[in-house]
């Protein structure tokens, strides 16, 4: 009867970092440039002595799904959204570059444009600084353009182009960060091909119908399991009551 149990409370375990996935997409479902996570159940064969048929099914990682968001027009000038495939070099709270989707860009006080987490966007030669500006204008290729205060129109000049990549989608992966980052630490190299619409954001590719219905789905999972633990606890509570009537 253990090993019944033992089974059941691996598919529940299992079961539960499965709807840990599917909550942590439905919690982003309004996050800017936000990629569902995927993840499947996957059958291992079980270790140890016993029969070697016996598997459990383990929640496994599939990676992401890169799928463009629904673009919404803003009418803000430092609303960016990557179109197609490709991504935003940011720095890092580490120092190092990664990589995003969320186009909702900040300036600072001292100047420094960032994502909405505060990270740096690079440009062609490290973190991007504009100045006191009337107007700033991001153009489809990364270019950021500025009026300086008390100029007119006809002033507008190219500060910095914004670091635009779209390295193989393999090689990315999410740090604890939040942000995509090359394998070993690299940097991917700038990509001219990749394009931005102004003035808009990339909503969440999440699509909160399919996770509420696969969140029922693996409830019931769990609920199937955990009675198939209490199954055998009662087998094993009868069988002992069997043992001590003879």
């Amino acid at each position: 009867m253990d090993r019944s149990a033992y089974i059941a409370m691996t598919g529940a375990t299992q079961i539960m970092r499965a709807q840990d996935v599917v909550s942590h997409n439905l919690a982003n479902a309004n996050t800017t440039g936000f990629k569902s996570e995927l993840d499947a159940f996957r059958d291992l064969p079980v270790q140890g002595p016993g029969s070697p048929t016996r598997i459990n099914a383990v929640a496994q990682s599939l990676g992401r799904d890169d799928s463009q968001g629904t673009l919404q027009q803003t009418g803000r000038p430092l609303d960016v959204a990557v179109r197609g495939s490709g991504w935003i070099a940011v720095q890092a709270p580490d120092g190092s570059e990664a990589y995003t989707r969320a186009g909702n860009l900040q300036l600072t006080a001292d100047g420094t444009l960032t994502d909405a987490a505060g990270n740096p966007v690079i440009g062609s030669g490290g973190p991007i600084s504009i100045s006191d500006s009337a107007q700033i204008v991001v153009g489809d290729d990364g270019t950021i353009s500025s009026v300086p205060l008390g100029q007119g129109p006809n002033t507008l000049t190219q500060i910095d182009r914004i670091k635009l990549v779209n390295p193989d989608p393999t090689q990315l992966a999410k740090g604890a960060d939040g942000l995509l980052h090359m394998a070993a630490g690299a940097s991917a190299d700038a990509d001219p091909g990749v394009q931005l619409a102004s003035q808009t954001l990339e909503g969440s590719n999440v699509n909160p119908s399919a996770e509420l219905v696969r969140m029922i789905s693996l409830s019931r999972q769990y609920e199937m399991q955990v009675r198939s633990i209490k199954t055998s606890e009662d087998n094993a509570d009868a069988s002992l009551k069997l043992l001590q009537a003879s």
